[in-house]
């Protein structure tokens, strides 16, 4: 597949992601289900067919095998929008650009996002929360996450208009779950069963239900 994929993350250290898992997660149990959803984003995308496959890391990481592959390049910005628009200018283009809050997606997800670009100027992953889980450009687009208010149930929405008001044309992929709670998390989990996030995510609810007896 043509053009580059891109996972954006951020170093799962406790106290550092994930913070609305707590309670009924520990810090340490938050960084570990962040850990092991970016290992299991990963490992997808790394099976994607891709030109170049990219890491776009806030911190540092172990020598994980699942970043076998991987390039990693250092987040730039200050706030989301900043970030996002500056891994696009690394990144060139096209490209095709995840987080790592929704472990349960699959390499078609991540083939369908790269598809898109060779017919549209755009592609955009709808979380249901409001928010997205992915977004592609087929070039780097000065602005296009001007005015774009990240992390908020308006985003998906503004971000349309944004596309719109540039006069880019671009196509939707399925929506998805994206793990922001536990109960998110136990919901995602439930789908991605057998998966690193489903292990870290059950122990940590054996440990909340333990304390709680």
């Amino acid at each position: 597949m043509s053009g580059t994929l891109a996972v954006i993350a951020k170093a799962p250290e406790p106290g550092r992601v994930k913070t609305r898992l707590c309670p009924p997660c520990t810090p340490g149990e938050a960084a570990a289900i962040a850990a092991a959803a970016l290992r299991d984003t990963l490992a997808v995308a790394g099976s994607v067919a891709a030109d170049r496959h990219v890491l776009v890391l806030d911190g540092t990481l172990p020598a994980w095998p699942e970043l076998a592959g991987f390039d990693v390049v250092a987040q730039r910005g200050d706030g989301l929008a900043e970030r996002l628009a500056a891994a696009f200018d690394d990144l060139g283009g096209p490209a095709f650009l995840v987080a790592m809050d929704t472990p349960q997606l699959t390499a078609a997800d991540l083939t369908a996002g790269l598809a898109a670009l060779a017919a549209h100027d755009a592609v955009l992953g709808p979380a249901t929360d409001g928010g997205y889980w992915g977004i592609g450009l087929r070039a780097a687009a000065p602005g296009v996450f001007d005015r774009v208010p990240m992390s908020r149930a308006s985003t998906a929405d503004a971000q349309r208009a944004r596309l719109r008001a540039l006069g880019l044309h671009w196509a939707e992929l399925r929506s998805l779950d994206d793990v922001d709670t536990f109960a998110d998390a136990r919901r995602v989990a439930a789908r991605a069963a057998g998966s690193r996030f489903a292990a870290a995510v059950a122990a940590a609810a054996a440990r909340a239900g333990e304390h709680a007896a």
